[in-house]
């Protein structure tokens, strides 16, 4: 079923001239390859928490950064 607020935006549509029809239409699919092209090219927001939590939680990155703050305590000291 068609909803109300699309049959509006039809009628809204026709009234316009054929050159803002063609606008419209030409800015609406360059929306739409845009949207599908970043989809496909950036991570999943979703994904990369449950990508860090993983990282988190292996048994070497508190040494790792135990090691990067033992290193840059000198410079703090200076």
């Amino acid at each position: 079923m068609i909803s109300p607020n699309l049959l509006e935006i039809e009628r809204s549509v026709l009234a316009l001239s054929v050159e803002e029809q063609l606008w419209l239409l030409e800015s609406i699919a360059r929306q739409i390859r845009e949207s599908e092209y970043t989809k496909d090219k950036l991570p999943n927001p979703k994904n990369s928490e449950e990508q860090l939590e993983l990282m988190v939680n292996q048994a070497n990155i508190p040494r790792e950064i135990a090691a990067i703050n033992d290193e840059f305590a000198i410079s703090e000291i200076l």
